[in-house]
């Protein structure tokens, strides 16, 4: 029987998308008008535009102005409806999905076309201890404790006793030289630099250490040697230590251990950040293992140039998750062509026609970063920009793929003023939790929950038993 056969026990056929970012919302898009009913599912309520992330942890944008809510975004879809809720199997057999809602309650959602765009997370290469001494950079949650951890450190510092101890809070190690490590070093830099100089009595912010480390021979290694030869040197104009050729071998709560072309070294630094590579979320491996399919070193799921799994038309996945035959890269814009290209396959399913699709085609639109306030590298279409053009550009291009226009608005108000006004950042928040906790107990990792707090949330309490399995409201 064909996927797009309408079920008369069953109601109209079932589309399922698991995962609300930049694949996941691009096909729920295109199957609006459809002869189906789509659930979307995801773990968090907000879709997130990740290229932003590193300016919500450098104080510059509020978590609002990149992470609409995801009921907001496809609210004009009569035929979506959006759930809240954790996906732990996929059973394709019996084409039913399993999740669990916030409050541990099972859901089954049942499926005729199931599209997977479940992302990925950070990779620490064999080393996951790591996590704790150095967090990446994948969801509101990280990028807000990464801004916890990088303002916790000044304040740390502007109360050390030795001037050994303000060192050490005041040199920042970001680990992967890739767009988010540049990005993310050179507003480090504009921090120190521009931001917080006049702030703090007992410290001078400008004599902040800012390293960025790279066990490749060059900065964004995707992008044009001139365009890498620029970032380069612009990035040491700001002070930023670029060691390339070294890889990280260790890491504790104060310091880091590299090995580079002058052997072994030990950095005393309090604060890291990864920026150096992703894993394939788990869901590609429990899918290649269902259908006997194939995951790589990243755990990322072959699929077939449809983007289906081999020998499973009813089942998609796409984005950082999936591993095609050109070997495309994991960035925004191959998930959002990805999810139009599904949706509208399934659409046209739907409407009885089977005939064999033409294979995905990914259209690069070029790529870009910036490095600081004014600055910024761009390759559009094969024009080399860079500088005060190139920063244009690269606002151009992520201001116009924000959803909402009032948010589109707002991350042009505070990009500005961040330029007019001394680099001015208007959204500094540290947590409590990040702080105070480091400060009662200096062994503990900064933002590490206190047995106290864990013991009071819900989410972590012990001995909760395991909720009763329900099916989805139909809606």
């Amino acid at each position: 029987m064909s996927t797009a056969e309408h079920d008369e026990r069953q109601g109209r056929h079932k589309v399922v998308i698991v995962g609300g970012g930049f694949g996941g919302v691009q096909a729920a898009k295109a199957l609006k008008g459809a002869d189906v009913d789509v659930t979307i599912v995801d773990r968090t309520n907000h879709h997130l535009f990740q290229p932003l992330l590193y300016q919500v942890a450098t104080g510059i944008l509020s978590p609002g102005l990149i992470a609409p809510a995801l009921r907001r975004v496809l609210k004009k879809q009569s035929n979506v409806r959006t759930l809240l809720a954790e996906v732990g199997d996929i059973d394709l057999e019996a084409k039913v999905v399993h999740a669990a809602a916030p409050d541990g309650q099972r859901i089954v959602l049942p499926y005729d076309t199931l599209v997977v765009a479940a992302g990925a997370t950070h990779a620490y290469f064999g080393h996951p201890e790591w996590a704790e001494h150095a967090p990446g950079m994948k969801s509101i949650e990280d990028a807000r404790l990464l801004r916890s951890r990088i303002l916790g450190a000044y304040e740390l510092a502007e109360v050390a006793t030795t001037e050994e101890e303000k060192q050490a809070w005041m040199t920042f190690v970001v680990v992967g030289a890739g767009p988010t490590g540049v990005e993310l070093a050179g507003q480090l830099a504009e921090l120190a630099q521009y931001v917080l100089p006049r702030e703090y009595r007992s410290i001078d912010t400008r004599s902040a250490r800012i390293i960025l480390l790279d066990a490749a021979p060059a900065v964004l290694p995707p992008f044009a040697k001139k365009l890498q030869n620029y970032t380069r040197k612009t990035l040491e104009k700001k002070g930023i230590e670029v060691r390339l050729n070294t890889m990280a071998t260790g890491m504790d709560a104060d310091s880091i251990t590299v090995k580079g072309p002058n052997g072994e070294e030990r950095i005393t630094a309090r604060t890291k950040v990864w920026a150096a590579g992703v894993q394939a979320s788990p869901l590609g491996e429990l899918l290649a293992k269902a259908s006997g399919g194939e995951v790589d070193r990243a755990g990322r799921l072959t699929v077939d140039p449809d983007c289906s799994l081999p020998d499973r038309r009813d089942v998609f996945a796409i984005g950082d998750m999936v591993s095609t035959i050109d070997r495309l890269p994991g960035v925004a814009q191959v998930a959002m062509q990805q999810g139009t290209y599904v949706g509208k396959l399934i659409k046209a399913r739907a409407k009885g026609d089977d005939t064999t699709p033409a294979p995905f085609k990914y259209f690069d639109k070029g790529s870009m970063a910036t490095i600081g306030a004014r600055e910024a590298v761009a390759d559009v279409r094969g024009i080399k920009l860079t500088g005060w053009l190139g920063y244009f550009i690269w606002c151009y291009v992520h201001v116009m793929f924000l959803i909402g226009w009032g948010n589109r608005f707002g991350t042009l108000y505070n990009w500005l003023r961040s330029l007019r006004y001394a680099r001015f950042r208007g959204h500094r928040l540290i947590s409590v939790t990040a702080s105070y906790d480091k400060a009662v107990d200096p062994e503990k990792p900064l933002g590490e929950k206190t047995d106290e707090r864990a013991e009071l949330d819900p989410r972590v309490s012990p001995g909760t038993p395991p909720a009763p399995e329900r099916p989805a409201a139909t809606g």
